[in-house]
């Protein structure tokens, strides 16, 4: 697989243009309505409440996406945005946060979940209490919220994790194993799947996929994962992490270690993360879309259906500021793009 590379726009351009757009917004209305009545417009209701709550609180991939991306977003459409969540992403850490979000009478809550059932019921309650429920990130259950904004293709995912680490370890192959973030993230386990099946490709078979591990998205003990695996399996080639804390946990590992150059890193990570460990050769590539990108389409998503703009239904349309119209799939999925592939020739174009 060729993985897209997104052209390079700089943060002063957007930022300049995400300034005009949000001078275009118009009000329509305040308060917390129910949106499922029609826009025809197509223009964002002023003082929307937009509550994000991600996976956990102070994790860098989720203060970008948030605080980089929702934010900026919700203040182009002139709405009220914040921020809430736990500091650990256990599976049903998220539930009280979100029938606190419920009884504020907030109007959008943008969710990445821990787990696709835990939080169904919570979610529920909210919708029937008027609020508009987005996933990002992390889907649960389609019934459970209006939208999901997916990074990128679950496929394309997998088949550029695949791809990347295939390049890193070489023609000769080997054993690799997988670090991943909780055991019951959505997200985590589609992309798994899939790449067990882009595994089994003959282009492929000379991978041997012997473990998958999980980290919890915490810093400490993904770094003890990615040195367990070292330990349990001394002939291992490769090490595919596709969660931002396990990546640059297993990097710092390996920077550290005799296994620097021996075996072979890659996953999906920030540019500010991984920067030194691409310089330093601990990582040849990695993979990530934007994560301010998902978190300003998220917040447009949400607004979009607050406005009675879109339903969630297959086919809907609607303007996300400056990245443009989107078109909603099957179960109110909106796609964001391909995966960016991030090497030491282009890593200091991004900050993030």
């Amino acid at each position: 697989m060729s993985i897209r590379r997104t052209r390079v726009v700089t943060t002063a351009v957007l930022a300049a243009v995400a300034l005009t757009l949000g001078a275009c917004a118009e009000e329509t209305g305040t308060g917390r309505e129910n949106g499922s009545g029609g826009n025809a417009s197509g223009t964002i209701r002023e003082g929307l409440k937009v509550t994000f709550l991600p996976k956990q609180v102070n994790n860098p991939y989720f203060d970008t996406s948030d605080n980089k991306g929702g934010r900026p977003a919700v203040e182009e459409f002139k709405g009220r945005y914040a921020q809430t969540g736990p500091s650990e992403a256990s599976p049903s850490a998220q539930v009280s946060y979100i029938n606190t979000l419920s009884q504020q009478g907030t109007d959008v809550i943008v969710i990445a979940a821990n787990d696709q059932d835990a939080v169904c019921g919570s979610l529920t309650e909210a919708r029937t209490g008027g609020a508009k429920v987005v996933t990002y990130d992390s889907d649960t259950k389609p019934e459970c919220r209006d939208a999901f904004v997916n990074q990128a293709s679950p496929e394309g995912i997998a088949q550029a994790q695949i791809k990347l680490i295939s390049d890193a370890v070489g023609p000769e192959g080997g054993e690799i194993a997988i670090l991943s973030a909780t055991a019951n993230a959505t997200n985590q386990n589609a992309w798994i799947e899939l790449m067990k099946t882009e595994l089994a490709k003959p282009e492929y078979s000379r991978l041997t996929l012997v473990a998958t591990v999980y980290g919890d998205d915490q810093d400490e003990k993904s770094f003890q994962e990615a040195q367990g695996l070292l330990s349990t399996y001394p002939n291992l080639k490769g090490i595919v992490s596709p969660t931002t804390v396990g990546v640059a946990a297993a990097a710092r590992y390996l920077s550290g270690s005799s296994y620097k150059g021996r075996v072979q890193l890659t996953g999906l990570g920030t540019p500010n993360q991984m920067r030194e460990y691409v310089k330093d050769g601990t990582v040849e590539a990695f993979a990530l879309w934007n994560p301010t990108d998902l978190g300003y389409l998220a917040a447009y998503t949400g607004a979009a259906l607050a406005s009675g703009i879109i339903t969630g239904k297959e086919g809907e349309t609607f303007t996300a500021g400056r990245l443009g119209e989107f078109t909603l799939g099957a179960n109110g999925e909106v796609l964001l793009g391909d995966p960016f592939e991030f090497t030491a020739s282009n890593i200091d174009q991004f900050d993030f």
